[in-house]
């Protein structure tokens, strides 16, 4: 097979993938509403001739595996989709094609240019919610597919195209595949990471702090104990750990040149009831990161100590300490760095001469200081993930973007690398 003829037959089938991609990203798949992007996702991957697998997570067939992150709020209608594209002669080596159709909330409408789920293209980038992170990447993997379809071709291993809720806010979905029973010998998650391999990725943990207060009248503050004041002191607590836990010599290897890898986010806080009355209740989110080998336990104890001293300054909280509640990621980090197997260095060394045939560059390596899906792949089915993508801007934020150009280039070296790896047959 000829590289040059893959390249040229993305190109042939770019104008669907753009089109693809519109389509999806104007399906508004926040956390809950994943179904309608998740139906449109298996009807094409079920005209494409795959064998479709749609099913709801269910909680308890997950809950005691490893990995697991404590639930939020209902699983209703917590649906994903796999295709599978079955080989004939299987000669070649299995692939996971793994994305998140699940996209994080908008925020205020009016400071979009445009509508969040519009799907507009404007100078060679297309906008919208979830374009970039990661509905760009769903839809390199299913083309670069459709480009070897073009020649005639498909893959000579079983491949496995995941479409995957939960990545944003635990990882569940990802989770709920190996508990399926999907395994391969690699797997490909195109994050949009700027066309860079992930080396390593940090762990992340989300927690809830739960303050109560004492309420009485504003006129007589003095006897009451607010509980939205008492949290400053605790966020002040907090951000001396993560201090402590970015010190150079606490640092992963590979975050060596990071100065602040670990960042903690007091992401949403709520409290009181009446302006009129001192509150009696606060309860805000947080999250905080962990370095590859760092244990979540032990992250636990350091956060419930740095709380805990904290509270023994304040009067009131001293009588009447913080609840601790973890939901969400409890999500340990990831280096694919430090997978010496021979598997591991054969799947980044043809992604490398892939990266290398389309940009003429080599692949520049980068650890992230985010999580991605890649984890369960790597730590608990001794499966390397490669985490490889599209450039993309403002993800989680306004008017989130992704290069078109990019995406192709990204297509391109995906398809390429998938006929190294698998091999190729006729259709």
């Amino acid at each position: 097979m000829n590289e040059t003829s893959v390249l040229h037959a993305v190109d042939a089938v770019f104008d669907r993938e753009i089109a693809f991609l519109s389509e999806l990203v104007k399906h508004p798949s926040v956390r809950g509403e994943e179904q309608s992007a998740q139906d449109f996702m298996a009807r094409e991957l079920a005209a494409g001739g795959y064998e479709v697998d749609r099913w709801e997570i269910d909680v308890n067939d997950i809950a005691g595996m490893p990995g697991f992150s404590p639930v939020i709020g209902n699983y209703d209608n917590a649906v994903n989709v796999v295709g599978t594209l079955r080989s004939r002669t299987r000669r070649g080596r299995s692939l996971i094609l793994n994305g998140h159709i699940d996209v994080v909330p908008v925020g205020p409408l009016d400071m979009w240019k445009r509508p969040p789920f519009e799907a507009y293209i404007d100078d060679g980038w297309m906008y919208g919610r979830g374009a970039g992170d990661m509905k760009a990447g769903l839809a390199s993997n299913l083309f670069a597919i459709e480009a070897l379809k073009h020649l005639g071709l498909k893959p000579a291993a079983d491949v496995f195209f995941q479409s995957v809720v939960e990545e944003e806010c635990t990882g569940n979905g990802a989770l709920a595949c190996l508990q399926r029973g999907y395994r391969a010998d690699a797997a490909l998650i195109p994050e949009p990471f700027a066309e860079k391999i992930v080396s390593s990725q940090v762990g992340v943990l989300w927690f809830q702090i739960r303050l109560k207060g004492l309420p009485t009248h504003v006129a007589y503050a003095g006897s009451g104990a607010n509980a939205i004041e008492a949290a400053i002191p605790l966020f002040a607590a907090l951000h001396d750990l993560e201090k402590q836990m970015n010190a150079p010599q606490c640092r992963h290897y590979d975050f060596a040149c990071h100065d602040h890898a670990l960042n903690l986010n007091i992401g949403k806080i709520e409290g009181g009831d009446w302006a009129s009355s001192v509150p009696a209740w606060c309860v805000f989110d947080v999250r905080m990161g962990l370095f590859p080998g760092q244990s979540i336990d032990e992250l636990k104890q350091r956060i419930e100590q740095a709380i805990a001293e904290a509270a023994k300054s304040h009067a009131f909280l001293a009588q009447n300490p913080p609840e601790i509640v973890y939901n969400g990621f409890a999500a340990e980090g990831y280096s694919l760095d430090e997978d010496k197997r021979p598997v591991a260095r054969e799947a980044l060394d043809a992604l490398g001469r892939a990266h290398k045939f389309v940009s003429g560059q080599e692949l520049e390596k980068e650890a992230i200081t985010a999580t991605t899906d890649a984890r369960f792949f790597g730590l608990y089915a001794d499966t390397p993930a490669l985490v490889y993508g599209p450039k993309a801007e403002a993800i989680h934020g306004f008017n989130e973007r992704v290069d078109l150009e990019s995406v192709r280039r990204i297509t391109q070296s995906t398809a390429l690398f998938i006929a190294d790896w698998c091999g190729v047959e006729e259709l």
